[in-house]
């Protein structure tokens, strides 16, 4: 007798294709897509440094966390990147670190003026804010991923700078407190620009001079407006990428520990990156008609009586946080 294989019913076809599609589905669903604003463009070495993070994070997972980047201050401005993380808007971003200087000091160590010049001190003082950092971070349910810094910062003129009182009433392009009240020390009048509207700053009049580094100079092509761009070294100002806590919980452990060695590597790489761009970017500016000059002596000295000043205040501001943070420096 011959033995029949029972057939499925069309019920039972319908409830296997529903799990099947189910499992197709979860399968599809697994993958998590984050959206990154950032406010520089995509010529800028710190965005190329992160659209490699971005890759590498989805090579490692194996495609289970896509990062896209949206450069230029498309997708959110500067102003809001932070709480638009801590929002949960955006489940990660990146800008600069002492834009939050305004709620707490201690986001301004970094743009003292010559508390740390070169790159070995900028990075030992990194070493010493990261856990303070950190900590204000997760209290506003945020994660710090990592931190690169800009070159050095100088001052860029339409004339040679020899003094202070060759600043005195200029219109000062400023990003950051630190800028604004270096400039209003300085004896110049500060003005918040964005880097995406510096050539516009500059073509309307709102600006006559900015500080910044020899990056933005040439990526806004400030032959095009300034002539002079004094290399006075100032500070090395950190972006910082930082993702919303919750999202970070919601990846697996994995995906967790692949996010972080990213990270990690993003960082060794941007440090090293921005290294080599202060020195590509100083032979760009000149071979483009900027006159390049290091501060003499009277203008050195006077920048240092400044920055020795702006430190105190910025002490008053960041207290015993802000001491402890020099002393681990200063060791």
């Amino acid at each position: 007798m011959q033995t029949r294989t029972p057939r499925l019913t069309f019920t039972a076809m319908l409830s296997a294709l529903g799990l099947s599609a189910t499992l197709l589905a979860s399968s599809v669903q697994a993958a998590t897509t984050w959206d990154m604003p950032t406010p520089y463009g995509d010529k800028t070495f710190h965005t190329e440094n992160i659209r490699e993070f971005a890759k590498e994070v989805a090579e490692a997972s194996a495609g289970e966390l896509q990062i896209t980047v949206h450069s230029n201050g498309s997708l959110i401005k500067h102003p809001e990147i932070k709480n638009a993380v801590r929002k949960g808007l955006v489940p990660i971003g990146e800008l600069i670190m002492s834009r939050l200087a305004n709620e707490d000091a201690l986001f301004e160590v970094d743009s003292v003026p010559f508390l740390a010049t070169n790159y070995d001190e900028a990075w030992k003082l990194w070493q010493a804010s990261k856990q303070a950092l950190s900590t204000k971070l997760e209290a506003q349910g945020l994660q710090l991923l990592f931190a690169v810094p800009w070159p050095p910062q100088g001052i860029y003129t339409k004339f040679p700078v020899n003094q202070i009182e060759d600043l005195a009433g200029v219109k000062m392009r400023a990003y950051n407190e630190s800028s604004e009240t270096l400039a209003v020390l300085l004896g110049s009048v500060p003005t918040q620009v964005e880097v995406p509207d510096i050539p516009t700053a500059f073509s309307t009049g709102r600006v006559d001079a900015m500080i910044t580094s020899p990056s933005t100079g040439v990526n806004s092509k400030a032959w095009d407006f300034l002539s002079d761009f004094n290399h006075a070294q100032l500070w090395l100002p950190k972006n910082m990428v930082i993702v919303n806590a919750k999202a970070f919980k919601r990846l697996d452990a994995d995906t967790q520990a692949k996010l972080l060695k990213a990270a990690e590597t993003a960082e060794q790489r941007g440090w090293e990156m921005s290294r080599q761009e202060t020195a590509k970017m100083l032979d760009e500016l000149k071979a483009n008609g900027i006159k390049v000059s290091e501060p003499n002596a009277d203008l050195t000295s006077d920048l240092k009586k400044v920055g020795a000043q702006m430190e105190q205040n910025w002490l008053e501001n960041a207290g015993a946080e802000g001491q402890a943070v020099l002393d681990a420096y200063r060791q």
